[in-house]
Formats: C-alpha cells, sequence, structure tokens
C-alpha cells in the first residue's frame, strides 16, 4: 500500500508537497489550483463517465487546511469554499506524475470551452 513519507502544505506558494514510500525519492509540488480542477469530487467529476464539470477561474485559488482521511488520503479545504471528495495517496501521486500532462489538457479544455483561469476575465468571440 502507497503511504506518504512527506506532507507540506505551503500556503504562500499554494503548494501541496508531497513524497510516497515507493523507493523513489521524488517529491511532488502539486498547485493548489490543479489539485481545485481536479478534485475528486462528485461535483467535478460528476457521477458518471460524461458528467464531468469543467472547473474555471481558479488561478487564484488557495488552501486553507489539510487533514487526514483515515490511512488512505486527504481532505483538502480550498479557500474558494470548496472541501468535498476525498484526495487518496494513489491519486495524489497519480496527479504528481502527469501533472505535466492533465495541465496540458486541461488548458486546451478552457480554451476550446471559452473559459479562462482567471475568474475576472470574459473571453469575447468576434464574428
Amino acid at each position: 500500500m502507497i503511504k506518504p513519507t512527506k506532507i507540506h502544505l505551503h500556503k504562500q506558494s499554494k503548494t501541496l508537497e508531497i513524497g510516497f514510500s515507493d523507493n523513489t525519492s521524488q517529491l511532488y509540488q502539486l498547485p493548489a489550483e490543479l489539485l481545485r480542477t481536479h478534485s475528486p469530487s462528485a461535483e467535478v467529476r460528476g457521477h458518471g463517465v460524461g458528467q464531468e464539470v469543467l472547473v474555471y477561474g481558479k488561478i487564484n485559488v488557495g488552501i486553507n487546511s489539510i487533514k487526514p482521511a483515515g490511512n488512505y488520503g486527504l481532505h483538502i479545504y480550498f479557500d474558494d469554499g470548496h472541501d468535498s471528495g476525498i484526495f487518496t495517496w494513489t491519486y495524489l501521486k497519480e496527479l504528481g506524475a502527469t501533472q505535466d500532462a492533465l495541465w496540458e489538457s486541461y488548458l486546451e479544455k478552457l480554451k476550446a470551452a471559452g473559459k479562462n483561469r482567471d475568474p475576472h476575465i470574459a473571453v469575447v468571440h468576434f464574428p
């Protein structure tokens, strides 16, 4: 079973630093925005395939606190009020290992939907 060897919340830089007991010395720096937009909650993932919700406007989101969820993950409390969904150790490791590809895909989805990371910017298309 995968377990964390290090968990550190950096509030100022809005990142969660986490390492795992899987014989690697890899430490992942997970930005709050990535965690928020890829939350395992039903609010973000939906209740089935094709029901995912594109979360946008979260460039400034931070993490107020983190708490253990049993022995299997973290409960993350974001400063925008989102606090549902359990981030399992396996999911956090997956986010860390694939964050570059996830982020690129997320940015493409935002562009295709005409949405923005900044909640204060509206994308307007002219014919």
